[in-house]
């Protein structure tokens, strides 16, 4: 079965994000690796490094993730916006690397008026730059996230992942996260069978299905194709429960890590009752 968890809070530490994890018996995990809101990427102490490897593996080594701070814009045609894009990506890449954790999600950007075609070369060098940045020693895989096509958001479309991913130096290291609510928004029907069954040989033909390697499990409050990214509650959505029935069921994800992205308080029941609800899809 999916391995399915949630995005965690780090709020007084970064190993408190397994205490939470745990709470709602996740068993995969995505977390920011710093206050997401701020370019300021302080230092990992040896203490933090340590306590939260411990803390990983009392919880039960399940896939971990981080996303990338929001603020990041390889895509950004401004040369000094990029360039400090471009180090605080690599700074990512490096904590990815200190913490052990294979994979780090991100937003492809937005391109900011340049256009789609100069944006995506602006990524992909940009891309390149920061693990050239952060040494050849890591071994973090970076995940492109599918985005919902909104503004001058790149991403929405398979064919520029691929164009990414096949022009980057160090395309072996890239791959994709598959956002439920993003892809549908971007006008990938993933609601019926037919249309899921649709998407992912699109997937597949375009990319490669070898490059999924995470998921982002979120509902969608608007219509398919409605280029707006606003996540909702699994089967609350314009989605509804066939089309995470359909996910929950592949046999092509039957070990990916799968996290929900959706709004909850600090008690989080809302993740416990998402959570309840996708294991309720699994077909014995």
């Amino acid at each position: 079965m999916p391995l399915l968890g949630a995005h965690m809070s780090i709020e007084g530490g970064l190993h408190k994000a397994f205490e939470r994890i745990s709470l709602v018996e996740g068993q995969s995990l995505q977390i920011f690796s710093k206050n997401q809101r701020q370019w300021r990427v302080p230092e990992l102490n040896p203490s933090e490094i340590e306590e939260f490897i411990e803390a990983w593996k009392q919880w039960g080594k399940g896939p971990v993730a981080i996303h990338n701070s929001y603020l990041i814009n390889l895509a950004n045609p401004d040369e000094k916006k990029a360039n400090k894009a471009v180090g605080a990506f690599a700074e990512e890449i490096r904590r990815s690397d200190q913490l052990t954790i294979p994979y780090l999600i991100m937003h492809p950007g937005s391109h900011v008026g340049s256009g789609i075609e100069k944006g995506l070369l602006q990524l992909t060098a940009n891309i390149d730059l920061a693990f050239a940045q952060a040494g050849s020693t890591t071994s973090v895989m970076v995940l492109l996230e599918t985005t919902a096509g909104q503004g001058t958001g790149l991403g929405a479309n398979f064919k520029e992942l691929a164009h990414v991913i096949n022009n980057s130096a160090y395309n072996k290291r890239i791959g994709v996260c598959f956002d439920t609510c993003h892809a549908f928004a971007a006008g990938y029907d993933i609601s019926s069978e037919a249309g899921y069954e649709k998407t992912f040989a699109a997937f597949d033909k375009i990319i490669g299905l070898e490059r999924l390697k995470f998921f982002h499990l979120n509902d969608s409050k608007k219509e398919m194709g409605s280029k707006v990214d606003r996540h909702e509650h699994i089967g609350k959505g314009e989605i509804g429960l066939e089309g995470f029935r359909l996910l929950m069921n592949d046999p092509r994800f039957a070990t990916h890590p799968m996290v929900l992205e959706t709004p909850k308080e600090k008690n989080l029941k809302e993740d416990i009752e998402n959570l309840k609800v996708l294991r309720s899809l699994l077909e014995k």
